[in-house]
């Protein structure tokens, strides 16, 4: 029997739609960036995101443009909703995007602000496909694993490269080789260098390697099993960096290299370091981009090798003082958790020339058992003794509030140095208000809906000013500085931009009565009846904000307030003067 010309015409692969499936953005052209994906084997928490930052750093200061986008295996469209205890700290990018801390430490390592444009997760994933299919964008085709969802994650990277129009684009998969929610991650990186040609893609593998104490000696076998994983998934890495506690043996690595079939050189130390800002001087001593940049054959591209934070790793080495500052949260223990402060703490400090130990007060503890206010400031007054100042960090509900609040207390009738960041602004307001201002019942609508005196709450007129609704008031805004108070000192100006992450403000009904008690609003939303710095001017250092300061440090560059901060700590523990801070530059 003899078919009809239709059918025929329905089995040929040139109608399929699936056949016509393209993952290059309009105008792209194969080759055009070069790729580094980076991977982990062993165990999380290795250091990708510090690695990839520092290679980039080295590119960047030999004169290329880089880019880098972080891959999480996570179905939540983005981190806003994850624990800090789970997944460390939700950083805030310009655009209010909420991202993974890992972004932080890109901007921080290349000194450039990124977007949307640089996470990509599971949840946005199936949003993305989901939506094309929605709207026939996949015409017709029946959606599949390979090619569309694979593709449309190099979709994604590829249109990521050519928005920074980047030289090379570095790509991180979070997590590790072997989780199940990775591996359409490492399939499309897989499919991205077979699409971007010969010598095009270059895949780095991170592993730990085990130190057996009672062996005293270094154990590959994880490494080894890690890396031969990937190879199962289709990825052969051109490099293994091998991270651990001390400096890798060279026969370890040369171990690594036979077992592995990798040259020697590409076989890479990276042990733990006084501090994270020494990886790219440790890895350019290893040749690490000289190795990219060869196989990519852009050796020649080399315009220049600059070693910028030469000055600020002698500082960080050689520091005049030494103080303790507490850092009063209730996400106490795992330093991820408030990441972005402790580097800003550190950028801060390096540039006063000052070593900051940092030591975690737990609020709850302060608030167990339900002690009278009395006791609680005795408890406060026992964990801050001693410290040069404490920092109240970002936070939401009820838990630790009252044990935070008894610290700012202490604080402000001791004259201890004190920074408060978006709920440490609110809550030294509530702290102003009580103790200050006769206002027993101050609080928080956030905490307690039906106080009579919502010192902090929502506002319904600000809901028409921002177009908020029910969401948070997210990313870099402008504020208005007022002349003559601290803040215009430290700012060096009456505009200051910086990133927000909150929903509660300052209830305005209130602003004149603490005002009229001494406290001072020194910062707000130009036109807009809405405080965003708050500072007692009778104490050497009491300073409240509403946004998060800590997104916008640099290692270059500290954020001024907790430049600042440090200047009054260490004055106040030593009794020395020390140079000013003032706005990017010592005054």
């Amino acid at each position: 029997m003899q078919e009809s010309p239709e059918f025929l015409s329905l089995l040929s692969h040139s109608t399929d739609p699936g056949e016509k499936y393209s993952s290059y953005p309009k105008g792209y052209k194969p080759g055009q960036t070069k790729y580094i994906v980076v991977t982990g084997s062993v165990m999380s928490g290795l250091g990708k995101g510090i690695f990839s930052a520092a290679l980039a750093h080295l590119l960047e200061d030999s004169g290329l443009t880089t880019n880098l986008i972080k891959m999480d295996g996570y179905f939540n469209e983005d981190a806003g909703t994850l624990s800090p205890f789970r997944h460390g700290e939700v950083f805030v990018l310009a655009d209010g995007t909420e991202c993974d801390m890992d972004v932080g430490t890109y901007e921080r390592f290349v000194g450039k602000d990124f977007s949307e444009k640089n996470i990509f997760t599971n949840g946005r994933l199936a949003r993305r496909v989901n939506q094309l299919e929605r709207s026939g964008g996949f015409k017709g085709s029946d959606v599949q694993y390979y090619p569309h969802v694979t593709g449309e994650i190099c979709r994604f990277v590829r249109e990521s490269a050519m928005a920074y129009q980047a030289d090379i684009a570095l790509v991180e998969i979070g997590g590790t080789v072997g989780d199940e929610e990775n591996r359409p991650y490492i399939a499309a990186m897989s499919d991205l260098a077979y699409r971007e040609g010969e010598r095009n893609v270059f895949f780095i593998n991170l592993a730990w390697i085990i130190e057996a104490k009672h062996l005293n000696e270094q154990k590959t076998k994880a490494a080894q099993q890690g890396t031969n994983l990937l190879l199962q998934l289709g990825v052969r890495p051109h490099m293994l960096v091998c991270r651990a506690e001390n400096p890798v043996a060279p026969a370890t690595r040369r171990k690594l290299a036979d077992r592995l079939r990798l040259p020697e050189r590409c076989v890479i130390d990276l042990h733990d370091l006084e501090t994270i800002y020494h990886v790219p001087g440790h890895i350019r001593d290893q040749d690490v981009h000289r190795i990219v940049l060869e196989y990519f054959g852009l050796a020649d591209r080399i315009r220049f090798e600059r070693e910028s934070w030469a000055e600020y790793i002698d500082n960080f080495l050689h520091p005049t003082h030494q103080l303790t500052i507490g850092l009063v949260g209730k996400y106490v223990g795992p330093r991820d958790t408030y990441a972005s402060i402790h580097n800003a703490i550190e950028h801060a400090g390096t540039q006063l020339r000052t070593h900051v130990h940092v030591q975690d007060v737990s609020a709850d503890e302060i608030e167990a058992g339900s002690p009278s206010e009395a006791e609680m400031l005795e408890r406060a007054g026992e964990k801050i003794r001693g410290l040069a100042g404490i920092i109240v960090p970002g936070g939401f509900g009820r838990r630790g509030a009252e044990g935070k609040i008894a610290c700012i207390r202490h604080a402000r009738l001791h004259d201890v140095p004190y920074l408060g960041l978006c709920y440490g602004f609110q809550l030294a307001a509530i702290e102003f208000a009580r103790y200050a201002c006769g206002i027993p019942a101050a609080d928080t609508t956030e905490n307690v809906p039906s106080t009579p005196d919502p010192v902090i709450c929502l506002l319904p007129e600000q809901y028409k000013i921002e177009g908020l609704g029910g969401n948070m008031r997210l990313g870099q805004r402008d504020i208005v500085v007022k002349e003559g108070t601290l803040a215009h000192r430290l700012y060096g100006g009456v505009r200051a931009y910086e990133r927000f992450r909150h929903r509660y403000e300052l209830n305005p009904r209130y602003r004149e009565r603490l005002e009229e008690a001494g406290l001072v609003f020194s910062g707000w939303a130009p036109n807009q009846p809405i405080m965003q710095i708050l500072e007692y001017g009778k104490n050497r250092f009491h300073l409240g904000v509403q946004f998060h300061p800590e997104f916008t440090s640099r290692p270059l560059r500290p954020n001024a307030l907790f430049a600042g901060f440090l200047e009054a700590a260490i004055e106040g523990a030593t009794g020395r003067s020390v140079p000013r801070y003032v706005y990017g530059s010592m005054a």
